[in-house]
């Protein structure tokens, strides 16, 4: 889970060309979304989703209930991914 972790955290860093961050400053559970963390927004979780899908191959489908959830910190964004494989 932990090289899963830490390819999602490149993968946010190099689809939002986040220029001042780089994946080691990325808390495992620091929020991605909203104040306190890297403060994404929802056109972020739309390309995180879209690089997400062309890499690990999973389905994400916008109307499932738990969607923000599994993307709330990058470990539950690992778990969410490393279920649907």
């Amino acid at each position: 889970m932990e090289q899963l972790e830490t390819e999602l955290k490149a993968l946010i860093v190099s689809c939002l060309f986040l220029e001042q961050v780089s994946a080691a400053d990325i808390g495992t559970d620091e929020p991605l979304f909203g104040e306190g963390g890297l403060e994404l927004d929802s056109i972020d979780a739309l390309e995180i989703g879209v690089e997400i899908q062309k890499k690990y191959g999973v389905k994400i489908d916008p109307e499932d209930e738990h969607l923000q959830e599994h993307f709330r910190t990058v470990r539950s964004l690992a778990k969410f991914v490393s279920g649907m494989r």
